[in-house]
């Protein structure tokens, strides 16, 4: 019992330390600035009754009485002398939570000063804890003052900004001050740039933290409550109002900062003047706009603006729009030599602003409109961030250089002409009267072909054939490329002055106009050859009267298809004109009627690649053959033919031409053979069944053999194409109907036995493909009867190419007597009978007499007693 009270108490210590009532406020003392809203929050934890809780405001001035200032719960609790300011809502609670409340004084006064006591009453069923808790409000003189000194309105790209602010206050208690920049762009809000205060740190812009890292912003901390900040390298993104802000912050308890008070200044609006206004770039010449030959190119590059010494200039040369050479921020100089002429360019900057070009020893490529483009780039920070202001182009300076060009004739006359298609054909192109050109120049050609109007194309073009520049480089055209690339056509210089174009066998499509170009080329500084001049001579008509290749063919019928698995052949003989050497392709084509569709059977290319058709049966290729049999004949031969065979059949054959071996195969022209048609009917086997026996009589236990013999007339098939189905019947009357299948085999040979009353057995023997044997073991008298057999033969159309059925076929019958002999029955029962009888005689006897002498035999004589009546007396 005692224990049990124990563990009572203890339970309801613990109760009451756990929920007791817990009130508290901030803590203070409560620093506040004349004029600012205060608020003073309340809360209670750890409480009994209803959740939501009843708060009651009083306020203690010093060395007064207290005052009511407010309560959540009677209107009339205020004091007299704050009445007015709760009525007006100077003075208000917000209840946050069930719990929680805040005391707000919008426009705190000094009157405000003093200690503010939270009290909460009771709703606990045990009191316990604490019911209210207070906090010192100070409230001081607004005292702060901000005074920023106005930036210059308009700055220069590139300059820096210095931004200057004055912020003070009385200290009369210990507070603590910041300072903020920030920018407004427009109508925007502000952007805030930097922070300092009010411990000392330092807090930037989520845009200008990078900038800051780079030292594009610094802080200049002043005295007197001086601030500076410097915005170095400004750009067009830094313009706008800036405004400068002062705060006054208190350290409470707790370690929380708090702004007490706040005021903004604008410091003035800045321009910044955009480099890209005041950028120029002007060309100049010091040298002669009109050079010679191997003279130097001096231009000189004026760059000017307002901020010169703030930006970092990258200077490009262009000669008609290509770079040229460029010279970059920290003065490196990177050449483009592929995009000048010959001559070698350089470039220095020889004072500020100013760059000069200098091209030693010009050839005719250098001449060209010549400008100078600027970039202008601002330095952003000191981590290597650099912005392009702006670019400038100067107008373009023409510069010529004179040359004197090599001079010389033309003439193209041709060497051989075609008469006929296929014969060769030879232009030579001659030049003459060469002047000026220099030394170690060199001539280059380039031929072209215009085709005449209606020669097989639709419109006059012109197609390059090829070139040859001043290496002798063979540059073919595209359409010529393989001819030329085989040899079929080639284009040579024989001479220094003269360049021939050789067709080996010239086509149709070559008749037309050639033009011959030649150039002229000299070697630059370099020692690259540059192309001069050039000159071209008046067109060359080449044509002939061609005649066209002409072609026929005559099919006729080697072999007749009579019947169905015959053999048909076809020759087909070709007559040709105007076609010179020429190879054939051959399609054997046709068609079940005239009006049928065709159909290809095999293909016989002019390389002699054999190809079957679409319309060709796969497992019958081996019976197609497709031979050249003499220069202009080739033969067609189908064998085995059948009902589908039937039908008209041609040769379609196209006559190809090659320019030279190894070329491929031009097509010249086609023609289709008469057609030759397989006509047959179907004429099946016949077939014939006979059945008869080796005896017809046999003996219990014999065998009895019965052949059934078949016979084919007619269209007889192949071995390999006929099979038989064979069954044998039985019945015991003779001349009854009711027959019992005794066995068979089908067409693939498999042996079947039917259900039989005899203890004999039976087998199926196929002799030859014709002779089927029936082998009836250990006859019995139930084998005796009427037996005959039948067959289904089975063949392999020739016609159709299908295995066919033909009608069932019957035998006579024969029949088979099992005869009984008396005698030959009982001899060997009587045998067995009479041998077992003397057997059993003799070996009784001699048991017999085996017993007498070994088991009833006395081996002891004892003699026989005188006195008789002692005997009978004994028996």
């Amino acid at each position: 019992m005692d224990t049990f009270l124990s563990t009572l108490l203890l339970w309801v210590l613990t109760f009451g330390v756990c929920s007791a009532r817990v009130v508290s406020v901030l803590p203070g003392p409560l620093i506040r600035v004349q004029g600012q809203p205060v608020s003073i929050r309340c809360d209670v934890k750890e409480y009994g009754g209803p959740r939501e809780q009843d708060f009651e405001w009083t306020m203690q001035r010093e060395g007064q009485a207290a005052i009511n200032v407010i309560s959540t719960f009677d209107a009339r609790f205020s004091d007299a002398s704050l009445s007015s300011r709760v009525a007006a809502g100077d003075i208000s609670v917000d209840r946050l939570k069930d719990n929680v409340v805040d005391l707000k004084i919008e426009d705190v006064r000094a009157t405000d000063a003093g200690v503010y006591s939270c009290k909460t009453p009771s709703t606990d069923s045990v009191i316990s804890g604490n019911y209210e808790a207070e906090v010192q409000l100070t409230v001081i003189t607004d005292t702060l003052k901000v005074s920023p000194e106005s930036p210059p309105p308009v700055i220069p790209e590139g300059s820096d900004i210095a931004l200057s602010c004055n912020v003070t206050r009385q200290l009369t208690y210990p507070t603590y001050l910041s300072v903020s920049w920030s920018l407004r762009k427009g109508a925007s809000s502000l952007e805030e740039i930097l922070t300092f205060g009010p411990q000392g740190g330092v807090v930037t812009g989520a845009k200008y933290a990078r900038r800051y890292a780079d030292g594009g912003i610094r802080l200049v901390p002043g005295r007197n409550g001086v601030f500076g900040l410097v915005v170095a390298r400004a750009t067009a993104s830094d313009e706008g109002m800036y405004v400068c802000t002062g705060r006054e912050w208190t350290h409470e308890d707790g370690g929380q900062w708090r702004s007490i008070v706040e005021k903004k200044a604008e410091m003035g609006a800045v321009t910044i003047t955009s480099t890209g206004q005041s950028l120029s770039a002007t060309v100049s010449s010091p040298s002669s706009p009109v050079l010679s030959l191997g003279d130097t190119l001096t231009l000189v590059c004026a760059v000017a603006a307002d901020n010169l010494p703030l930006l970092a200039l990258e200077v490009a040369w262009l000669a008609d729009g290509r770079d040229v050479i460029a010279m970059d921020r920290s003065g490196v100089v990177v050449s483009n030599g592929s995009a000048h002429g010959g001559g070698e360019a350089g470039l220095e900057q020889t004072g500020a602003g100013e760059f000069r070009l200098r091209v030693r020893g010009v050839s005719e490529e250098d001449a060209g409109s010549y400008a100078c483009r600027a970039r202008a780039y601002i330095e952003r920070g000191k981590g290597g961030r650099w912005h392009m202001a702006a670019e400038k182009t100067s107008d373009p300076v023409a510069v010529k250089v004179s040359q004197i060009k090599p001079n010389f004739s033309l003439a193209l006359a041709p060497v051989l002409t075609a008469q006929v298609t296929a014969d060769p054909t030879e232009l030579a192109c001659r030049v003459t009267n060469i002047t000026h050109l220099p030394l170690g120049g060199r001539l280059g050609v380039a031929w072209e072909h215009t085709s005449l109007p209606g020669m097989n194309v639709r419109t006059q073009t012109s197609n390059p054939i090829g070139s040859l520049d001043a290496h002798g480089n063979l540059l073919p055209g595209a359409v010529y490329s393989e001819r030329l690339q085989s040899g079929v056509m080639s284009l040579t210089r024989v001479q220094p002055d003269t360049f021939k174009l050789r067709f080996l066998r010239t086509q149709e499509v070559d008749m037309g106009q050639y033009v011959c170009s030649v150039s002229a080329w000299s070697p630059n500084r370099h020692g690259d050859m540059v192309k001069t001049s050039e000159y071209q001579t008046s067109p060359l008509t080449v044509r002939w009267d061609p005649k066209r290749p002409s072609l026929s063919v005559g099919a006729k019928r080697i072999r007749e298809a009579s019947v169905g698995g015959a053999t048909f052949e076809m020759s087909c003989i070709i007559a040709n004109e105007n076609l010179g050497e020429a190879g054939y392709s051959v399609l054997i084509q046709s068609q079940d009627s005239l009006e049928g569709n065709v159909r290809t059977i095999m293909t016989l290319s002019p390389d002699s690649v054999l190809q079957h058709g679409g319309a060709t049966d796969p497992n019958r290729r081996d019976s197609l053959v497709l031979t050249k049999s003499g220069p202009l004949e080739f033969r067609f031969r189908l064998a085995g033919v059948q009902l589908s065979d039937r039908g008209f059949y041609w040769c379609d054959i196209t006559a190809w031409t090659k320019q030279q071996p190894g070329q491929a195969w031009t097509k010249a022209t086609s023609a289709e053979s008469n057609k030759v048609k397989i006509d047959f009917q179907e004429n099946g086997p016949t077939f014939a069944i006979a059945v008869k026996s080796d005896t017809s009589s046999v003996y219990p236990w014999e065998t009895a053999k019965m052949e059934c013999s078949l016979s084919v007339s007619g269209s007889s098939p192949k071995t390999d194409d006929l099979a038989y189905e064979v069954r044998w019947f039985f019945n015991r009357l003779r001349g009854g109907d009711a027959m019992n299948e005794v066995a068979g085999v089908d067409r693939f040979g498999v042996v079947r036995k039917g259900t039989r009353n005899s203890s004999s057995d039976l087998s199926v023997e196929r002799r030859d493909t014709h002779t089927y044997l029936l082998n009836v073991h250990g006859t019995q008298d139930s084998d005796s009867g009427e037996y005959h057999c039948t067959a289904t033969p089975w063949y392999l159309s020739a016609s159709t190419g299908a295995w066919t059925q033909a009608g069932e076929l019957t035998s006579s019958k024969v029949f088979l007597s099992v005869r009984f002999a008396v005698w030959e029955s009982l001899k060997l029962p009587l045998l067995y009978g009479a041998s077992a009888s003397l057997g059993v005689g003799l070996f009784s006897l001699v048991l017999g007499l085996v017993c007498a002498q070994c088991c009833c035999r006395n081996t002891t004589h004892t003699p026989r007693s005188r006195n008789k009546l002692m005997d009978l007396e004994m028996d």
